[in-house]
């Protein structure tokens, strides 16, 4: 059985997801988000990422995490900025769990579960569900998000693992 572990990180909200499943078909998957609240100071935030992501891992023990890897939008470089704050946290709570990991940039991650590259959140959550049979909506966006990271994590590597 291979495990992959999906992040889409975000100081407000990380989703997770999680798949499991022989290589072929998918047998379990499971999915939340990490909230964070908005008065207290970013290394607070980031701890609690940290400390919560790091408790998981050690919890699951997963063959591979995927996280989204970080873009910057030329209009909002701040938040690029705070995206790879994020990430960073969530590189090391995977590190230090001595888990595998790759970063997947979101437009590959979108083309693998929709076939479109630019799939808007509704797209991207709607085709989750879709492969999953998952009957009712996820959210929030985050956690389908994350479940789109594992899942793609699962094609592409599942089979090596």
């Amino acid at each position: 059985m291979v495990k992959i572990v999906g992040i889409d990180p975000g100081l407000a909200g990380t989703g997770i997801g999680v798949v499991q499943g022989d290589g072929r078909d998918i047998s379990e998957y499971s999915f939340g988000s990490i909230a964070t609240d908005p008065n207290a100071s970013i290394p607070s935030r980031l701890n609690l990422i940290y400390s919560k992501v790091a408790d998981f891992l050690g919890e699951q023990k997963p063959d591979l995490v995927v996280i989204e890897d970080i873009y910057s939008l030329e209009k909002y470089p701040g938040s690029g900025i705070m995206l790879g704050k994020v990430s960073g946290v969530l590189l090391v709570a995977s590190f230090r769990a001595g888990v595998r990991v790759e970063e997947i940039s979101v437009r590959e991650a979108k083309k693998i579960i929709t076939g479109n590259g630019s799939a808007d959140k509704f797209q991207v959550e709607k085709s989750v569900r879709s492969l999953l049979k998952h009957s009712v909506p996820i959210r929030p966006f985050h956690a389908s998000d994350a479940l789109g990271l594992a899942l793609t994590g699962y094609f592409r590597y599942g089979k090596e693992l």
